[in-house]
């Protein structure tokens, strides 16, 4: 899409707002007329807690005898929230022993709900953190003080606050999205103080954000983390543990093959993809560059359109719109540039925060069983080097 042909972007189109922006209106608690997959929810951390979810569960004859028709989007996402969990807590509930399959009880519905959603049967970070939340008190915004988890593992402190920071930046993302379509729409019109605006607004976002993530280490310690939190959300894909994947016992388009889907992961968010997206960083080619495109498959399909139409989005020679826009100007609208400027650090700045995470929840903890390895991320892929190197490829924006 070049700037001549720009029509400008609505958020509702895409299932975001300025509020919330990626996180839906509050997700349900409970589904209805589904007793079954509601007591699994409610007891799943303290059957995990026994080591008893097989047991339960592989004595269950259905969790979802079929799927209402009644259903909603959001009835949809909260059965995918509890399967997801429940998926994860079936395979991991001893760690270093996962099942090697599920039960067709769990696994038909599970594949079925996915489907509907455009999602493989995986945990994902859409029903971990976008679909996962409650606000304590309904009248108060989304805030750390405000919200806790629908759906946990194990329970905790540290697992409740581990996801809730991300829940919060999230919401701290939907002005940050309004401001950066703002300046896209002011560089499609040559309105140079529509885009002066909307990067202002992207950035104030984007230091909230980073104030956000500044927080993680105050309720969620590394240890706690890798040892009790990281386990239950790996996938089956490049898993020692399950080197050939998982076998969903009962779904019929799988006739009886093993499937490989990649665990839980920041990484699906699509909050950093979208800032690289409209403020022009690029990533040469490595592997977490094609770890990353394969991470939208497990994003929500509007969310991953989204993306993708701001990846689109360019000017008449081809370059990212905004940041064309911004660097033609460079010498005769300083103010721009400065503007520009400040995303692009406080982008960095997110990241290379992050980076210091990777290493201490990560790659410093000890391992002593295969299925939790230091070398990799909760998605199924060695880390550190390349966050490090797009970190670099962020910082050479300001130079470019």
């Amino acid at each position: 899409m070049r700037s001549t042909d720009f029509a400008p972007l609505n958020l509702s189109d895409y299932e975001l707002s300025p509020e919330r922006g990626f996180l839906p209106n509050d997700p349900l608690g409970c589904l209805p007329d589904s007793f079954m997959l509601n007591d699994l929810g409610r007891e799943l951390p303290k059957l995990l807690s026994a080591r008893t979810v097989r047991r339960y569960i592989d004595g269950q004859r259905q969790l979802l005898p079929s799927i209402p028709s009644t259903w909603r989007t959001e009835d949809y996402r909260a059965a995918m929230r509890i399967l997801s969990f429940a998926g994860h807590a079936y395979v991991w509930e001893v760690p270093d022993q996962p099942a090697a399959k599920l039960p067709p009880q769990l696994a038909t519905p599970w594949h079925d709900i996915a489907q509907s959603l455009g999602r493989p049967p995986v945990l994902s970070y859409a029903s971990y953190a976008l679909d996962n939340w409650r606000r304590l008190d309904k009248t108060k915004p989304i805030q750390l003080d405000n919200i806790v988890l629908l759906q946990n593992f194990l329970g905790g402190l540290d697992e409740e606050w581990f996801v809730v920071v991300h829940i919060q930046i999230e919401r701290e993302a939907g002005p940050g999205l309004a401001g950066l379509l703002r300046a896209m729409k002011g560089a499609a019109g040559n309105k140079e103080e529509e885009v002066l605006l909307g990067l202002k607004s992207l950035a104030s976002a984007q230091t909230a954000m980073r104030n956000s993530l500044l927080r993680m280490k105050e309720r969620c310690d590394p240890y706690v983390y890798y040892n009790r939190v990281r386990p239950y959300i790996h996938g089956w894909k490049n898993s020692p543990s399950l080197p050939n994947g998982l076998d969903y016992e009962g779904v019929e388009s799988y006739a009886g093959q093993l499937q490989q889907f990649r665990g839980e992961t920041g990484a699906q968010s699509t909050i950093v993809p979208c800032l690289d997206a409209g403020l022009g960083v690029a990533h040469a080619p490595d592997p977490l560059t094609l770890y990353l495109q394969e991470m939208r498959d497990y994003m929500p399909p509007r969310h991953r359109a989204f993306l993708e139409t701001l990846e689109k989005t360019t000017d008449d020679h081809g370059r990212p719109l905004l940041a064309g826009y911004v660097r033609d100007r460079k010498i005769h609208t300083p103010d721009l540039w400065t503007a520009y400027c400040a995303c692009i650090d406080l982008l960095a700045q997110f990241r290379e925060i992050h980076i210091g995470y990777a290493d201490s929840y990560i790659h410093r903890q000890h391992q002593s069983h295969d299925s939790n390895p230091t070398a990799v991320g909760t998605g199924g892929t060695p880390f550190m080097p390349y966050l490090q190197k797009h970190l670099d490829e962020t910082k050479q924006a300001l130079v470019q």
